[in-house]
């Protein structure tokens, strides 16, 4: 399982954000993570829809977290980019599984879904402020 490009991205410039304290603009968040302007407005849009940044626009516009880092976790991000956490397809809420309901439940299935809650649990008790260096 990997998380996407995008997803990865989004957590880099969450970073950024975190890591500035402030107010930042889209074009220092891009050159700060290495990812385009054009997909960083892309994330970032997604990211202030979710409610983990908001946007002020004008002349002295640009991104801010709408949470303090230590409330935004990765699982969040991942999910805000990627949708919800599936390991496998057929964990997908449009995924009808031809095993399932039977009397012989899918193990597999089964499975797959202990681990996948074990895997969403962990990405959502890592917080933005573990990546932070410590205040001094």
């Amino acid at each position: 399982m990997r998380i996407t490009h995008e997803a990865d991205y989004a957590i880099r410039v969450t970073y950024c954000l975190a890591l500035a304290g402030e107010k930042q603009c889209a074009k220092d968040i891009s050159e700060a993570t290495g990812v385009t302007l054009r997909f960083a407005l892309k994330i970032l849009r997604k990211l202030t829809q979710s409610g983990i940044t908001k946007s002020y626009k004008g002349v002295a516009g640009g991104y801010e977290l709408n949470y303090s880092p230590s409330e935004i976790s990765l699982g969040a991000i991942i999910e805000c980019i990627d949708g919800p956490i599936a390991i496998n397809h057929c964990l997908a809420n449009e995924f009808q599984c031809t095993h399932m309901g039977t009397q012989n439940e899918c193990d597999f299935h089964r499975v797959f879904s202990e681990i996948n809650r074990s895997l969403r649990d962990q990405l959502c008790s890592i917080t933005m402020d573990r990546f932070l260096p410590p205040q001094k």
